[in-house]
């Protein structure tokens, strides 16, 4: 039996990941913040989910979380789910609300990645998926620090994809668009430092400005469904985008960067010797 560990599990994709793991037959350690939030996947699959209460930015709800996870055994499958945004300008960042982002969305990753990979390295077998963001590829207006701890991850991903590729272990980046989560709701977190100058830009993104519609084409279910077939795949693409706008923005940013590159080679080349 195939064991995963899914943090971020007891809502949005995250909960579609763990539940179509486990509705595969597979054994799911599954964390958060508290653990009533996961009652609803431990009650239906008793023996099969395991429940990890875990605080991604606190170092010693980290370091109980692995202790935890040796009970539970070695990890084959990791999923790097757990992780939340935050508005403000970036003279706006507030430095301990900057300190927390980076420890859920980056550092807390890189530590369980390290944690797996040993048994990875071992059985020559194994896989990562790093839930990344379209706001990697491009950052929004108000939304520079969570865009740069997802493309940070999104780095750390491509070099760990090269070093392991003759071990038998895969990794994957996924890029998801709008899903129906609570994205927008509590789990964004926004500065109080307001600065008025940022009024006709980043203030426009402000939390206190954002309407949590639910109007958002992505379905998590579905997304964990996609991610849960894809994995069994022996050929996996490097970054995997979720839903049709996903698709749409990638394709449109890319396509700017090319152009801008054709417009401005001439002058980029006039620095060789």
């Amino acid at each position: 039996m195939i064991k995963w560990l899914v943090t971020g599990a007891s809502s949005s994709i995250g909960y579609g990941i763990a539940l179509a793991a486990l509705k595969a037959g597979n054994r799911v350690a599954v964390t958060s913040r508290s653990m009533d939030n996961l009652q609803k996947l431990t009650a239906q699959f008793p023996d099969q989910c395991f429940p990890i209460e875990s605080e991604l930015s606190d170092a010693e709800s980290m370091k109980n979380a692995i202790e935890k996870l040796n009970n539970f055994g070695s990890i084959d499958v990791l999923v790097n789910n757990a992780g939340h945004g935050y508005r403000a300008a970036v003279e706006e960042g507030e430095k301990d609300r900057i300190r927390e982002i980076y420890e859920t969305n980056l550092f807390s990753p890189i530590k369980l990645i390290q944690e797996v990979l040993p048994h990875m390295r071992q059985q020559h077998r194994g896989a990562i998926i790093n839930i990344s963001s379209i706001a990697a590829v491009q950052s929004g207006v108000g939304s520079g620090y969570y865009a740069s701890t997802k493309a940070a991850l999104e780095q750390i991903s491509r070099a760990l994809q090269e070093e392991v590729t003759n071990l038998g272990i895969k990794v994957m980046i996924v890029e998801p668009g709008g899903f129906r989560t609570e994205f927008y709701g509590e789990n964004l977190k926004g500065t109080e430092h307001d600065i008025s100058d940022y009024a006709a830009t980043a203030w426009k993104t402000h939390k206190k400005n954002v309407k949590n519609d639910h109007r958002e084409p992505g379905d998590p279910i579905k997304a964990g469904q996609v991610i849960v077939d894809v994995i069994r795949k022996d050929n996996l693409p490097k970054t995997l985008l979720l839903g049709s706008d996903a698709v749409k923005f990638v394709n449109d940013q890319l396509a700017q960067r090319i152009e801008e590159i054709r417009d401005w080679q001439n002058i980029s080349r006039k620095t060789d010797y």
